[in-house]
């Protein structure tokens, strides 16, 4: 595995993976002293340069080779929340429903909360049924932020 880093409005991204795709995104709590692996694999520069042009407002979708690794149940719920779309939220309600099971919502919090790729798998687009911010492994600023560069009017705060 192989990675980079990325400064972002929200702190420092870490971004690995091989030639299989991108496994993980994750923010760095902590200013960190980076060092960049060399020979990059494409899907890892890709996603460095598509982060990049997201936080820019010039990107509202990833399309670089991901391989995230979890269980089946945690591919699953990955996958639907793929299928938020862009300025959009859903609950942790709908996405049990979606599953088939309405009563798995806290299976799919912790999943949802186990989610290797940060922003790439939209877990930020996730709320409470009340419409209220509910936890962010990230942090609710951050949940926050992200919501808010992705919504139609970014003067207006969603909350």
């Amino acid at each position: 595995m192989k990675s980079t880093y990325l400064k972002t409005p929200l702190g420092i991204v870490k971004i690995t993976g091989d030639t299989e795709g991108v496994a993980e995104i994750k923010i760095e709590d902590q200013n960190i002293e980076f060092q960049e692996d060399k020979d990059l694999p494409d899907c890892v520069i890709q996603a460095k340069s598509q982060l990049l042009q997201y936080f820019e407002k010039d990107r509202k979708s990833f399309d670089f080779k991901m391989n995230p690794k979890g269980t089946q149940f945690q591919q699953k719920v990955w996958e639907i929340l793929l299928e938020i779309p862009f300025g959009k939220t859903s609950s942790y309600m709908e996405l049990s429903k979606k599953l088939g099971d309405p009563k798995a919502i806290r299976a799919v919090a912790s999943a949802n909360g186990k989610n290797p790729l940060w922003i790439v798998v939209p877990c930020h687009r996730v709320i409470g049924s009340d419409g209220s911010l509910t936890g962010y492994a990230g942090g609710l600023h951050r949940k926050k932020y992200l919501l808010e560069l992705e919504s139609p009017s970014p003067q207006q705060s969603l909350f």
